[in-house]
């Protein structure tokens, strides 16, 4: 740290360290986006433009429900959530486990 400018902390200490914590924020607000059910009923007037989670709900009957075209419509409805936390599962588990190692 000694002779190390304010753009170097910053770039070789502190981002590395918040790494962790960023990519755990950002799943967090994927998965926050991507069930959001209000905004895209609201903004999705036509019906051919709106999305997954909505029409998910459109695929449930009046008097009764289709369960095996319902649970397969939430299958390809988590599909994308699922591909984010593999993809950026390792950060997540490295900022679990970032503090307890000792040595």
């Amino acid at each position: 740290v000694d002779g190390a400018n304010t753009l170097q902390i910053y770039g070789r200490i502190i981002l590395p360290l918040s790494i962790p914590g960023i990519v755990v924020a950002s799943i967090w607000q994927f998965t926050n986006i991507w069930n959001n059910f209000l905004f895209g009923l609201i903004l999705g007037s036509m019906p051919n433009v709106r999305p997954v989670t909505v029409m998910l709900n459109n695929l449930n009957g009046a008097m009764m429900a289709q369960w095996n075209t319902l649970m397969a419509g939430a299958l390809i409805t988590a599909i994308p959530t699922l591909i984010v936390y593999l993809i950026a599962g390792k950060y997540f588990v490295k900022g679990l486990l970032g503090g307890a190692v000792k040595g």
